[in-house]
């Protein structure tokens, strides 16, 4: 895997190349009377000699003016820079040098991010750039299929076709890039089932929000190495599965928001000692809050509005130190202790449209009644009072400051910041 770096010409060879624009005669006597022709009428053109820093980028220059060709609305003017030798200056390529020759240069990122094209297919592009690292087409209007020669390009790391047209099923041939870390492929068309094997693959983030998968969550989910897990947004049903304690070494900020998930919250969740944010917001999940996400430590944002959970709000939740945001409202919970009470008043904690007696802008009497008519049962009760750490013992958590998070950025239809990148 390369970084982008600085260019330098010094020492490196010239690749020169011609290329002809001869013009067309279908008349021979044209020809032959050339010299007789008025001077109005001009001479052919003189063949057109491009030189380029290095034979890979010699290689890849008809394969970007084929794309180019390929391409059906430009209304930023971005392919009016696809001109000439000078690969390493059009808008949205960068060049360096790759791994396996440092003295060679060759074209190594491609960031389309917002330039807005239309073309119906990627095939016989990104999939013959033999050097691409990276390949970023945020908020374009791409569509098509990914071509299974997409796996045979060894530095490809990056893949981000998010914000585009594409459609049909989950896109296999990605599982086969030997060298992929991270895949953002929201805001499309896909359906159908995420195969289980994504699950296993050496990825760091994994944004699939935004499209029309469905399916129950796989039993592997706690397999993925990943940091960031987006699958807001989409059709996904049933519980979140235990085997998430899996990913208790890397799992940093999850959303499972949107989608139709069930069941009761597993008390395995406790066990995400680098969770930061996790938003489960607009599902169907009920049962109490499991004590053990007291001993998430390292939270920040918390999101369960809109689903059906209920008894009390667990002080240990409350005394997170860091938490900035909890967001309870719209549920059936029925009793604050002293600090929820201070959460609640401070304004990190929301717990409107709930059933807690006194407490302003909460759902009616009738409504709380109704509810709790319909009996609901949750495996192995005695867990929802399990706490597998020492939690602090402060009554007065502190609140921490707010920042940005990449995970919740996944959801707006713009290019992800993600950390370590320029």
């Amino acid at each position: 895997m390369y970084q982008m770096g600085s260019i330098s010409s010094n020492n490196r060879s010239i690749f020169h190349i011609s290329i002809l624009f001869l013009p067309c005669f279908t008349c021979l006597a044209f020809c032959q009377d050339f010299q007789g022709l008025s001077p109005l009428i001009s001479p052919p053109l003189i063949p057109e000699i491009l030189n380029f820093l290095d034979q890979r980028l010699a290689l890849v220059y008809p394969i970007i003016q084929g794309f180019k060709n390929t391409i059906t609305s430009d209304p930023l003017n971005i392919t009016q820079t696809w001109v000439g030798a000078d690969i390493c200056n059009y808008k949205g390529f960068y060049c360096t040098s790759p791994p396996d020759n440092d003295s060679a240069i060759t074209l190594a990122s491609i960031d389309f991010n917002g330039f807005q094209l239309s073309a119906p297919t990627l095939d016989g592009f990104i999939d013959q750039l033999p050097d691409l690292a990276l390949f970023h087409a945020n908020s374009n209007k791409f569509s098509g299929t990914i071509s299974p020669k997409i796996t045979k390009l060894p530095f490809l790391y990056e893949l981000d076709i998010s914000n585009n047209n594409f459609f049909g099923s989950f896109p296999m041939e990605v599982l086969g890039i030997p060298a992929l870390s991270f895949l953002d492929i929201r805001f499309n068309f896909f359906t159908g089932t995420v195969p289980p094997q994504v699950f296993t693959q050496r990825l760091d983030a994994l944004f699939l929000n935004n499209n029309n998968f469905m399916q129950g969550l796989p039993e592997n989910l706690g397999s993925t190495p990943v940091l960031y897990l987006t699958l807001a947004y989409n059709k996904f049903i049933g519980p979140i599965p235990r085997s998430i304690l899996k990913a208790s070494a890397t799992l940093t900020e999850v959303l499972f928001s949107h989608n139709l998930l069930t069941g009761c919250l597993p008390y395995e969740l406790g066990f995400l000692r680098k969770l930061v944010l996790f938003y489960a917001s607009n599902n169907f999940l009920t049962g109490p809050l499991p004590c053990s996400l007291g001993c998430l430590a390292k939270l920040e944002q918390f999101n369960l509005a809109s689903n059906l959970l209920y008894g009390q709000v667990p002080e240990v939740v409350c005394a997170l130190g860091k938490l900035v945001n909890l967001s309870l409202s719209s549920n059936y919970f029925t009793k604050l202790g002293p600090k929820c009470t201070k959460l609640e008043r401070s304004g990190v904690l929301d717990i409107r449209k709930n059933c807690i007696p006194d407490l302003p802008g909460q759902r009616s009497a009738r409504e709380c009644a109704a509810f709790s008519l319909h009996r609901r049962y949750c495996s192995n009760p005695a867990s929802f009072n399990f706490i597998p750490c020492q939690v602090p013992s402060s009554s007065h958590p502190r609140i921490g400051t707010k920042r940005n998070l990449v995970g919740y950025s996944a959801l707006l239809r713009q290019a992800v910041e993600f950390p370590g990148r320029n």
